[in-house]
């Protein structure tokens, strides 16, 4: 019994293979250390992504779906069973190669590496709300938020609390003032004058005016704190949620300036009401924030030749300036940056911003976990090379390499274990710096508990494996063969 045991313990920290004959492998039987950092190396065709990937991963990944329902099998990509007679001890499989991310025009740097998702979720819950056409913020305030914010003037401050009713329309307005004189309000500003409603004649039917009723006047002191809130109560009533609150200046002529409340996100200028912020109001794939003009790709069809037969080209479109979002969207900032200059950022510069950034009270506690891993993702992001990336790069444009390492910054952040994690030389293309970065993660996603089984040349990277597998002797029907497989402990002495 105690034999029994010890030998599945011994199963359980290896891949065991047994008579692998994929392409052009020659029924080898190799057992391969779980939880290790691997590294195939051999000539180009001597049979390393053919272990690699097409029986190792190929299996792994057939396994993973055939233990689906057959719901779920139907939507997933199933792969062929590859030729050999056994394999033991394997984990559920992630390949991680350097094909192109297609041909979605909607998939960016962003959206893919999952950080444009913590970007919208963090705008959309600690946002600065503007209107999107004379840039002024809104913000939705209850009364006693608007009570403590004109308590915070200086004491013996003399206001005026003004119920706007009227905005820059043209018209005499008659019946809205004959009602408010029926209700017994004394005064009312007209085009920015105060005036006694009973003195107030026919205004001219032509020209724009804005009209206001005076609620109340105050000498702002601690003991009017209930005053004030009945009088925004009632003002609030009356204009339907906004009010101005008339500062004046000790001579009590002059107004010393004029501060804006409102219960909804309402610019009380251009009486534009912004819809509620979610997260789909920052989605470029969502009717809620994506550019009506181009459906949120940023770009639009142009015909640029009045020739016959002229092909439409891809032109930025106009009207979001390829920022992909509707103008609502656009108005929101973070610390005086829109999500749209947030993204156009390289991936360096976007870190510094996160981590300068910082919000007061209740903002501060909402945001510092979105904002940890959105600074995460990033440094994950210029840890594999890619510090020169912008988030809003559309993912088609990326190289094979680059968008290799974006899919490993992708599954640092996404911290799993247990998984066996199959990569194609991901060296390719770096400069040695980074190289030694790219060693420290793979080392890292191990240290997490996973096997990293990589095909690579780089000596360095080879020189840094647990375990080494050289495939030979040659290349296509003269490879297929284990030349090497061991530990470098074992080479070393031998």
């Amino acid at each position: 019994m105690r034999v029994t045991i010890s030998c599945f313990l011994t199963m359980l920290n290896k891949i065991i293979i047994r008579g692998a004959r994929q392409h052009n492998l020659k029924k080898i039987d190799l057992d391969i250390p779980r939880n290790q950092l691997v590294v195939i190396t051999g000539l180009s065709g001597s049979g390393k992504s053919t272990l690699a990937f097409d029986t190792l991963y190929a299996e792994g990944q057939r396994r993973y779906v055939e233990s689906l329902s057959t719901f779920a099998r139907q939507l997933l990509e199933r792969m062929e069973k590859p030729d050999v007679d056994l394999i033991d001890g394997l984990s559920p499989a992630i390949a991680i190669d350097r094909k192109s991310a297609g041909h979605n025009p909607r998939s960016t740097v962003g959206t893919v590496t999952e950080i444009y998702d913590y970007l919208r979720l963090l705008f959309a819950r600690v946002g600065t709300v503007r209107c999107h056409l004379c840039k002024s913020p809104i913000a939705a305030q209850s009364v006693d938020e608007m009570v403590d914010g004109i308590m915070q003037l200086p004491s013996s401050t003399k206001i005026i609390l003004l119920a706007p009713i009227v905005y820059r329309k043209e018209g005499r307005h008659t019946k809205a003032i004959k009602k408010l004189r029926k209700d017994g309000f004394a005064r009312i500003r007209v085009n920015s004058e105060i005036r006694e409603i009973e003195a107030i004649g026919p205004l001219p039917a032509s020209t724009p005016h804005s009209i206001e009723v005076v609620v109340d006047r105050l000498v702002l002191k601690p003991n009017q704190r209930n005053r004030l809130t009945d009088s925004l109560e009632l003002a609030l009533s009356i204009s339907k949620g906004t009010v101005l609150v008339d500062v004046r200046a000790p001579d009590d002529e002059t107004v010393e300036s004029l501060l804006q409340f409102s219960e909804a996100a309402v610019c009380p200028q251009c009486d534009i009401r912004n819809p509620e912020l979610t997260p789909a109001s920052f989605s470029f794939n969502s009717p809620h924030g994506a550019c009506p003009a181009c459906s949120g790709l940023g770009t639009v069809d142009r015909i640029c030749s009045e020739a016959p037969g002229s092909e439409p080209e891809k032109s930025p479109c106009t009207s979001c300036d390829g920022s992909r979002l509707r103008a609502e969207s656009r108005a929101v900032t973070i610390s005086g940056m829109a999500i749209h200059e947030l993204t156009r950022m390289s991936i360096t510069e976007a870190a510094t911003f996160f981590r300068q950034l910082a919000f007061d009270g209740q903002r501060a506690v909402i945001a510092e976990k979105i904002k940890q891993n959105i600074i995460e993702r990033l440094e994950f992001l210029a840890e594999v090379g890619l510090p020169y990336l912008s988030l809003d790069r559309t993912a088609n444009t990326l190289s094979g390499g680059e968008n290799q390492r974006i899919r490993l910054a992708t599954q640092i952040g996404a911290k799993l274990t247990g998984v066996l994690y199959v990569l194609d030389e991901p060296s390719i293309g770096l400069h040695p710096r980074d190289t030694q970065k790219l060693r420290q993660i793979l080392l890292k996603m191990r240290d997490l508990g996973n096997t990293m089984l990589v095909v690579e040349h780089d000596p360095d990277t080879i020189m840094k494996a647990d375990w080494v597998i050289d495939m030979g002797p040659g290349a296509g029907s003269k490879g297929g063969e284990v030349v090497f497989g061991s530990m470098w402990p074992f080479l070393w002495d031998a």
